[in-house]
């Protein structure tokens, strides 16, 4: 992909069953359904959506990166500070997190999912895992792995996106 307009999407029909429109519409309903399926669990929790997506945040936080900290949480879901702070008061008084102190540095807090709030999370969540698993044994491991690249590429394109369209800080 040299910016030549060589992307491999510049060759796919914009119409059709793997037209452009044909994914933007399937991935449309799956993210509708993903957030139908958060926005249940954020009102069975007594929680808002955007608690939600920090918790999501906070247990797939990069391992190489370290823990999550409340900065990298305030860019990655675009939030102020307060926001931030607010968020995380709600999920640690409900248990869904701790905040611990770095024992290098005691300024800075790592946020931790707590392991309670993973057995109610997996509870919750197991009919869509059932489900996952359901759809996943429809597929050959070689068109699932079709599957996974095209949904690293598609998480990757949107992270850059999320930079690009993001005001200078």
């Amino acid at each position: 992909m040299d910016g030549t307009g060589d992307h491999p999407s510049a060759s796919l029909p914009e119409e059709g069953p793997l037209g452009l429109q044909s994914f933007a519409v399937l991935l449309r309903r799956m993210n509708a359904e993903f957030n139908r399926i958060a926005y249940e669990f954020a009102h069975t929790q007594g929680l808002h959506l955007t608690d939600v997506q920090a918790l999501i945040a906070i247990l797939d936080a990069d391992p190489d990166n370290g823990p999550m900290t409340p900065g990298r949480l305030r860019k990655q879901l675009n939030l102020t500070s307060g926001a931030v702070t607010a968020c995380l008061d709600r999920l640690e008084k409900a248990g869904h997190i701790r905040r611990v102190r770095a024992v290098g540095d005691r300024r800075v807090v790592h946020l931790h999912y707590a392991e309670t709030a993973r057995g109610v999370a997996r509870e919750y969540f197991r009919p869509l895992a059932s489900s996952t698993g359901s759809a996943l044994e429809r597929f050959t491991d070689g068109e699932l792995a079709v599957v996974a690249r095209f949904l690293a590429e598609m998480n990757r394109e949107l992270v850059l996106l999320r930079r690009d369209s993001a005001p200078d800080a």
